[in-house]
């Protein structure tokens, strides 16, 4: 039986960390590889900047470590200012209320939301995961774990079907990149610590990736895509199903996924039994250069 789940402060924080780590990860990768970027610490959250266009150019986990001061924000402006980066902040809708006051007092404006849903990761559910997985199997749907030698599949893949969204009857997503971008963010996963990725076949034929990232018994579900010719198969279900049925005998107890408003990811989550838990708003500042 799926376990309904209702977030708390406390689950929107162990929620909210685990995003920072991964957002981190991600730009301490990319600094590796020799690119200039910014992570800088406010408030119990994270703000990284990587460059003009980059995903993971973020401020994230902020409002569950008490108020933030004035100066504090000050800092992180000056600082992004100076390499002339916009400031894109997603805040929790669990979050201290005095941050997004702060935040549009100091004139970040509303772009957009983002959801987050969850779900729990029951012995009761880690057996049903089971005998579907076989299922898949039988009607010839396999998932497995990259192996070395597939990572630029999964690279081209992933990356190829994340540049034909699905249509959907929502609000358009916040952001866009362009092809040479998404590989690049999509390398940076495969070196990422505690990422594991994820190819499925359908008939024989790659059809599709997905990853997921387990932080402190969370695991951040990521980077699902299919491939248009494989799209309406029950692809991202199957993908769905190994990666939570990895996560439940990995130790974690919540499955957490990110998904822009009313889209297609969404319904496919929420189809398998994930809850919506808050939402993030997504308030930007551009760089005191381009005002």
């Amino acid at each position: 039986m799926k376990r309904m789940l209702m977030a708390s402060m406390t689950m929107a924080a162990r929620i909210e960390r685990a995003e920072c780590g991964t957002v981190i990860d991600f730009a301490s990768q990319a600094r590796a590889r020799g690119a200039d970027v910014l992570i800088h610490h406010i408030g119990g959250g994270v703000a990284v900047f990587a460059g003009p266009g980059q995903p993971f150019n973020k401020t994230i986990g902020l409002g569950f470590d008490g108020a933030i001061e004035p100066e504090a924000f000050a800092e992180m402006e000056r600082t992004f200012d100076a390499r002339g980066g916009e400031i894109r902040v997603e805040l929790a809708t669990l979050a201290d209320p005095s941050i997004g006051k702060s935040l549009t007092h100091r004139g970040y404006e509303l772009a957009g939301y983002e959801n987050v849903l969850g779900l729990a990761l029951t012995p009761e559910l880690i057996d049903s995961l089971a005998a579907a997985h076989r299922a898949d199997a039988e009607e010839g749907a396999f998932v497995s774990r990259t192996a070395a030698d597939q990572t630029r599949v999964w690279i081209e893949t992933v990356t190829d079907g994340f540049l034909h969204p699905d249509h959907f009857d929502g609000p358009p997503p916040t952001e866009s990149f362009e092809r040479q971008t998404l590989i690049d963010v999509f390398s940076s996963s495969t070196a990422t610590p505690n990422m594991a990725l994820y190819l499925a076949h359908r008939d024989g034929l790659v059809a599709g990736g997905g990853a997921i990232r387990i932080s402190d018994g969370v695991a951040q579900l990521s980077g699902a895509a299919t491939l248009p010719a494989h799209r309406r198969r029950g692809v991202q279900t199957t993908l769905l199903r190994a990666r939570l049925l990895d996560a439940a005998r990995s130790g974690c107890d919540l499955a957490v996924v990110t998904t822009e408003p009313a889209s297609k990811s969404q319904q496919n989550v929420q189809r398998a039994g994930f809850s919506l838990l808050y939402s993030r708003a997504v308030l930007v500042r551009p760089s005191s250069a381009e005002c």
